[in-house]
């Protein structure tokens, strides 16, 4: 029989015992998976310390929780340990004045595939972003994979993992960033001025940007398009837009 390759994970944790032991020894729990009806006793108590830690808690049936934990034995409970520590966002603030810099902020609205997440995050690195938001669901976390396809870009951007993304957009309107959405009914990118703070919103893989997200956003950009195809890839769109911030900032310090 082929072996699940979940099992292989680096941040998988397995069985109550493991989950519970990580917990109190402070290790960042991403997302917690608990077999649906199991509530009580041991189970009920890990279930307890994850929400007074404010950890994702998704009830699943046991074939979906079979299968992530392979052979071993799961007693109800397995969970995600996150690849690195989430930031909070005044951590992404304050890398901006650390540099001297106005804050550039890449948005990431509900971003479901763990390899375009962390292509998002390798290229933030090099553009110079100073920080990412992402949703606590509906969205790709700070994986394995994400960490992997990242290639070590996330041990120097902060990410940010936030509630709502609505109201996070408002707060960051208030701290003097422009919202910028991606979004292919908007202006052509290179006409948009990016020299400002900026705050740059990349929506779904297939959906796009969200109804709300999209009416918080101050304007929203596209890219120009010659072939057949409607859209770009998320982790490539982001990419192109995240250089030609950059190339404009630079522009602007005659960089």
């Amino acid at each position: 029989m082929r072996e699940n390759s979940e099992t292989n994970r680096q941040d998988l944790l397995i069985g109550r015992n493991a989950v519970a032991e990580a917990i109190r020894a402070g290790r960042q729990i991403d997302t917690l998976f608990v077999l649906r009806g199991e509530k009580n006793g041991a189970v009920g108590n890990v279930v307890a310390l994850c929400r007074e830690r404010g950890v994702t808690v998704k009830e699943v049936d046991r074939k979906k929780l079979d299968y992530m934990c392979g052979k071993e034995n799961h007693q109800g409970v397995a969970a995600y340990v996150a690849a690195h520590e989430y930031a909070e966002l005044e951590d992404i603030f304050a890398l901006a004045q650390q540099r001297n810099e106005k804050p550039f902020i890449i948005v990431c609205d509900e971003i479901e595939d763990p390899h375009n997440l962390g292509a998002i995050i390798r290229t933030a690195e090099l553009s110079g972003a100073h920080g990412i938001i992402i949703p606590k669901r509906r969205s790709a976390s700070l994986s394995y994979a994400v960490g992997k396809t990242s290639a070590g870009a996330i041990e120097y951007v902060p990410v940010c993992r936030v509630a709502s993304l609505p109201a996070t957009l408002d707060l960051l309107k208030e701290k003097g960033c422009w919202i910028y959405g991606a979004d292919m009914s908007g202006k052509d990118c290179r006409t948009v001025d990016f020299t400002g703070a900026v705050a740059l919103v990349i929506g779904n893989e297939g959906k796009g940007l969200g109804r709300l997200v999209k009416e918080k956003c101050d304007f929203l950009v596209s890219l120009k398009q010659k072939g057949k195809i409607n859209s770009l890839n998320a982790s490539v769109a982001a990419g192109i837009l995240m250089y030609e911030i950059m190339y404009q900032r630079e522009s602007e310090l005659g960089c």
